[in-house]
C-alpha cells in the first residue's frame, strides 16, 4: 500500500490512461496482470494504486519506486514492451509521468 511522505526520497510516478467504459474493464484487467505477474516482482518496486473514475474513462495508477533508474528499466523490459502493447490497443492514450513530493496533508 503507497505511504506518501515528504522525505522518503522515493520516485512517484502517475500514469493516466484515457479508455471507453468498453474498454475500461479490459485494461484494468490486463493492468492488474502486469502488476500482480511483472511489476511488483521488479527492483525498486515499493507500491501501487490503481484508481477509475465513475464513468470509466480515466484510469489513474499512482506507483512508487526507489529511483527513477528502476522504474525505466521496468519499462525497458521486453515484457512490459510486450504488455504496453497491448495495454495501448485499449485506450486512446497513456501516459506516465514521474513526480517528487512536495507537500504531504
Amino acid at each position: 500500500m503507497p505511504h506518501i511522505t515528504e522525505t522518503a526520497g522515493q520516485q512517484a510516478v502517475i500514469t493516466t490512461f484515457e479508455v471507453t467504459p468498453g474498454t475500461c474493464q479490459d485494461l484494468i484487467d490486463l493492468l492488474n496482470a502486469a502488476y500482480r505477474d511483472v511489476i511488483a516482482d521488479r527492483d525498486g518496486f515499493i507500491a501501487a494504486a490503481l484508481h477509475v473514475n465513475d464513468a470509466q474513462t480515466r484510469i489513474a495508477i499512482y506507483s512508487q519506486w526507489r529511483t527513477r533508474e528502476d522504474f525505466q528499466a521496468m519499462l525497458r523490459s521486453d515484457e512490459m514492451r510486450a504488455r504496453n502493447r497491448e495495454i495501448n490497443a485499449l485506450c486512446r492514450n497513456f501516459e506516465p509521468v514521474m513526480y517528487d513530493v512536495a507537500g504531504c496533508f
